[in-house]
């Protein structure tokens, strides 16, 4: 196999080497390079030998560069070939619970194990091959993410809606043998995959640690648009208290063994059960933040060292900051605090009711622009409406539905901050200390 080369980047080994574009790459130091982990894994050392092809002439260049000096190479993808989607119909997917008519991008679902190393995505490892865990391996990748759900095979190939699930947990314990750092997310179902088969899952994973570093255990999101697809309800507060439980009394013994507790509940949980989000300390080194584990606990902790030393405004200032209806509650009480330090200071917290997807998804994450539109249009947001960065794409000009965030500043009649999940950035927003979008 070998891979087209689009670029060559003036001044770069590979220019001074007299590679040019519409070459192949069909090797480096006689490895085949496939994609970009081949690529970017090999062409680290200082003397490099590549095999290239253009058209039925095959020729070998030499290349001598200082370590981890870049070649200069740019291919037609970021991964050099086409990015691998799911194989499996889980019974709780997300992207299956979409109303049609959204932005076709968000209708791919990825399983890709190079995606979870350059971008810490999740894989359920039933793309993979014998192949691609024996480079894992030799590369020494790590940490690598995996979406676990549940150690029972059986169980595993229901939820999942594929017959190679089960079979595939192999590579689980393959890599934990190896060393491979994981870190592993269960996406829990009431009476499906917790309770005894929680218990059953984090036992078998418990096997695996250190190697395992983190277990996240995070509630499935029920949208309105669930019409011909698997049960599914979301979880009462008495049923989120028991994950909880669970989670805390397997942490207690992780960290009684390991000193980290490694076993976490998501934020989510302890705001369904209407519980305190644990302090900062308790979840060590924050290794599930992308997960929502520990998320609350780190801005409220950025946030109050930052408040410790401040400059209040100059004059009155009101904003409002949007949020999603679970977060509310703790962030008004955050900010109602620090008001109380910063009397020129009013701080509203406006929970967003999300209409778009059903009132039982509750995360600012998933909050739309025409939600935010249709609930503060009217109302006096102040100076300033703050609104998390979650609710937007990468790009941050567009939310889910497509409304776009001038829209809503127009609609809406007042600037708007977009703020980081970052206690430092909330506290600068709060006073003022950001440009407007």
């Amino acid at each position: 196999m070998a891979v087209f080369i689009k670029e060559v980047q003036a001044d770069t080994p590979a220019a001074l080497a007299g590679i040019t574009e519409q070459d192949k790459l069909i090797s480096i130091n006689g490895h085949p390079i496939i994609d970009v982990l081949d690529y970017r894994f090999y062409e680290t050392n200082r003397n490099l030998e590549l095999v290239l092809k253009k058209g039925d002439s095959v020729r070998t260049v030499s290349i001598h560069k200082g370590q981890y000096e870049p070649i200069g190479l740019e291919f037609e993808t970021y991964l050099m070939d086409q990015q691998h989607s799911c194989a499996n119909r889980c019974i709780f997917c997300f992207i299956d619970q979409l109303p049609k008519g959204m932005r076709e991008t968000l209708y791919f679902k990825d399983d890709d194990s190079r995606l979870s190393f350059l971008f810490g995505n999740y894989i359920t490892m039933t793309n993979l091959s014998d192949r691609e865990v024996d480079r894992i391996i030799q590369m020494h990748i790590s940490p690598i993410n995996i979406s676990v759900h549940t150690t029972n095979p059986e169980l595993r190939c229901k939820m999942m809606g594929n017959r190679l699930a089960g079979e595939s947990l192999k590579y689980l314990y393959r890599l934990a043998k190896a060393n491979t750092k994981i870190n592993c997310q269960l996406v829990l179902c009431p009476g499906i995959n917790d309770g005894e088969e929680l218990e059953r899952t984090l036992s078998d994973l418990s096997s695996c640690v250190p190697a395992v570093q983190s277990i996240a255990l995070v509630p499935l999101g029920v949208t309105k648009y669930r019409d011909g697809l698997y049960p599914l309800v979301p979880y009462t507060p008495q049923q989120a208290k028991k994950v909880i439980d669970q989670a805390e009394a397997w942490g207690e013994r992780f960290f009684k063994k390991y000193g980290n507790r490694i076993c976490y509940a998501a934020d989510e949980f302890y705001l369904k059960a209407n519980l305190p989000i644990p302090d900062a300390e308790f979840y060590g080194d924050f290794d599930q933040l992308e997960n929502g584990v520990g998320l609350l606990a780190s801005q409220k902790q950025e946030f109050e060292m930052a408040a410790e030393d401040f400059e209040a405004p100059s004059q009155m200032r009101k904003v409002t900051l949007a949020t999603g209806m679970a977060a509310a509650p703790f962030l008004k009480e955050l900010l109602d605090g620090f008001q109380r330090k910063c009397n020129n200071l009013i701080c509203q917290v406006s929970p967003i009711r999300n209409d778009f997807f059903g009132t039982t998804i509750t995360v600012a994450g998933l909050i739309t622009g025409q939600d935010l539109i249709a609930q503060l249009q009217g109302k006096d947001l102040g100076d300033e409406l703050l609104l998390p960065t979650v609710m937007l794409r990468h790009e941050q000009d567009l939310f889910l539905d497509n409304v776009s965030i001038d829209e809503v500043k127009k609609a809406l009649k007042v600037p708007i901050h977009l703020v980081p999940n970052d206690g430092w950035e909330l506290l600068n927003a709060v006073l003022g200390r950001k440009d407007d979008v």
